[in-house]
């Protein structure tokens, strides 16, 4: 007797994959966190003082072990009262920047007044977690004054935003961090934090060999942005 009704065909057998043993994926995740996978050091510093903020950085470039130069700049000015310090690769260091100051300049064109400090950070997080597939390497301190004072935010590479009133990034971050914890104050004059800042930075030069040969330095108060240059 013919059945009636609606026949479903039947799938064809699908091939399996085999997958890679667990030991063998253990090993490929430690030969890429051996040597396949680096980051640029840095020692990059941020801090309140009163009066204002200060932004801070090393001026060593590496390339694995090698010193691509002696003269590399981390602190960026952003408007006459914002600027970000970066640690990591130069060029998306450069590519924020200049992101955030044209954002900052439409910003105030548009709505005919200054970018806030927070804003600006907001800004910058926003770029790097729409990134964070293809992140840019950098961690970077965003520091400034406006109407609310001084402040100071630190981001991560996926755009996680830590307001703070001192902090360090870059692979001399243990040993700048002991010496700035240690010293700081929100007190403190621009000259005192300064000298703080210097002190941090050069002991995490004598035990970092990514870190060295200067320290770059933006200095934000009512005044304005002024930039300052140390060679060591």
């Amino acid at each position: 007797m013919e059945s009636y009704g609606l026949q479903l065909p039947t799938l064809p057998n699908i091939p399996q994959i085999q997958l890679m043993p667990q030991e063998q994926q253990q090993a490929q995740g430690n030969q890429a966190q051996g040597g396949n996978v680096w980051m640029p050091g840095a020692t990059t510093v941020g801090a309140i003082f009163k009066g204002g903020v200060i932004l801070a950085s090393e001026k060593r470039v590496t390339y694995g072990n090698f010193i691509m130069s002696k003269g590399g700049k981390k602190v960026f000015k952003v408007t006459d009262q914002i600027g970000v310090a970066c640690a990591g690769l130069i060029g998306d260091m450069q590519i924020l920047a200049k992101e955030m100051q044209a954002q900052a300049n439409l910003y105030s064109m548009d709505v005919g007044r200054p970018i806030s400090v927070r804003s600006a950070s907001k800004l910058l997080a926003n770029v790097l977690f729409n990134r964070r597939y293809s992140p840019l390497f950098t961690q970077t301190i965003v520091g400034g004054l406006d109407n609310e004072g001084s402040s100071l935010y630190v981001l991560d590479v996926l755009g996680s935003l830590i307001p703070d009133k001192y902090a360090v990034v870059g692979s001399g971050t243990e040993i700048a961090m002991g010496v700035l914890e240690e010293g700081y104050k929100e007190t403190l004059s621009v000259h005192e934090m300064k000298e703080l800042i210097t002190r941090s930075i050069k002991s995490a030069v004598s035990r970092d060999s990514m870190s060295g040969d200067g320290i770059d330095f933006l200095i934000i108060t009512k005044e304005g942005v002024a930039e300052e240059s140390i060679k060591f």
